[in-house]
């Protein structure tokens, strides 16, 4: 193909042997991914928290946004232009330098997992060939970045949300990488774009016993990767101001706050996309590829037009469940939420990871797939993993703890209430 990076990356359904129509010119291609990454998604995340605001009011019999504009749809645009217009305050005795970096390169971090995943029928931005591991080296920004800001902060209340914030995006990174080893081991490979090809051809990955434990840790580890509900402590306002940001205003804080949302785009994305087959319907698989091929520009369109559909339709879903777990999961104490990544996620993945080889060999590997095999073979393993993972996080819990039913109250206890 010609030129270095073509506006969609190549796969083994849609690769064009020969230079084709609609790879055009390089700067042109450029431009149109810049025109998305800076003008579309931006807008997008400003009606997502529209969204959530409704969805929140909705949970909590409110009406939400509804003054500013019809429905309220220009409300996130207002609040756009407030903080655009709000002075920006930055203590005296901070790192000037670093307390403006570590917001730009939490949005720096956010936009480059956004430029790998695959949005349509190889509608990425860039395919690397370790395209995943890419993603794993990116999320290790985030972290870096906050911690930048509660230092440069010089802020006490700033650098404890910080450190509460790297201890737990380390904490979670963890089992969120061991939950993606499954996808590399059935798919072959770390491309995301390769990833999507296997799932046109062997189904979604959901759709097995380890996929879907798969599926569950990622999205709990994701869901943590970006500071929301139950898992929001490093912004918990009653108990540390509000964590990181505390001495940020105006735009420097809008950074903040759009980077939080296409943080978590991106985790939707890329859930969606290791394990939710892409733009593809169940079922079905990639029909609209081979029927319209990405050869010319009419088929390139069609092709995507539905692709690109689907994979909003799951993205929404997706986002909505994290807004849903928001507005009805309460803020896990500290303690049991490094427990949960620690000795309930970590283990979970490590014994899914055993599984999932299991239903490589019977399922994928062979000439002759035996899938009822190995559905009867790794249904029981996962259940089972789940349940031995429970009964030793509960065997090993401190006496003290409430999650323990009826603990033994200690001496000193006793004495003090006689």
């Amino acid at each position: 193909m010609s030129g270095a990076f073509p506006l969609w990356a190549s796969g083994p359904l849609y690769h064009s042997p020969q230079p084709s129509a609609i790879e055009g010119v390089p700067i042109l291609r450029w431009a149109a991914w810049m025109a998305v990454f800076l003008g579309l998604f931006p807008l997008i995340m400003a009606y997502f928290v529209w969204g959530e605001r409704k969805a929140a009011a909705r949970f909590q019999d409110r009406i939400g946004p509804n003054r500013v504009g019809p429905f309220g749809l220009l409300q996130s645009i207002a609040d756009a232009v407030k903080l655009l217009t709000k002075e920006n305050i930055v203590p005296n005795s901070a790192d000037s330098l670093v307390h403006l970096m570590a917001p730009v390169l939490l949005l720096v971090s956010a936009f480059l997992l956004l430029a790998v995943i695959p949005f349509g029928a190889g509608l990425a931005a860039v395919n690397p060939p370790s395209g995943l591991l890419f993603l794993i080296a990116i999320s290790g920004l985030s972290p870096l970045s906050i911690f930048l800001a509660g230092w440069s902060s010089r802020n006490k209340f700033s650098l404890l949300g910080a450190m509460r914030a790297v201890a737990q995006l380390v904490s979670y990174e963890v089992p969120q990488v061991l939950a993606t080893v499954p996808v590399v081991l059935w798919a072959g490979s770390l491309s995301l774009v390769t990833i999507f090809d296997r799932q046109v051809d062997q189904g979604w990955f959901v759709f097995s016993p380890p996929g879907l434990l798969a599926f569950g840790i990622l999205t709990i580890a994701n869901i943590a990767e970006v500071n929301r509900a139950p898992f929001d402590l490093p912004e918990a306002e009653s108990e540390i101001v509000a964590g990181y940001h505390t001495e940020y205003s105006g735009m420097r804080f809008a950074l903040f706050f759009l980077a939080e949302y296409l943080g978590i785009f991106g985790i939707s994305c890329l859930g969606i996309a290791l394990f939710l087959g892409g733009g593809t319907l169940p079922f079905v698989g990639g029909w609209q590829i081979r029927l319209f091929g990405t050869e010319t520009w009419p088929g390139f369109l069609l092709t995507n037009l539905g692709a690109v559909s689907v994979f909003s339709v799951k993205v929404l879903a997706y986002v909505f469940v994290i807004f849903w777990i928001r507005a009805t999961v309460p803020r896990l104490r500290v303690d049991r939420l490094m427990d949960f990544a620690w000795k309930t996620l970590v283990p979970l993945a490590l014994f899914n990871i055993a599984t999932a080889a299991v239903w490589f060999e019977l399922a994928i590997r062979p000439e002759v797939p035996r899938p009822i095999l190995a559905w009867l073979i790794t249904g029981p393993m996962v259940v089972g993993s789940i349940f031995a993972v429970a009964a030793i996080h509960r065997a090993t819990a401190r006496p003290n703890d409430p999650l323990v039913p009826n603990p033994v109250p200690s001496p000193r206890l006793l004495e003090l209430r006689r």
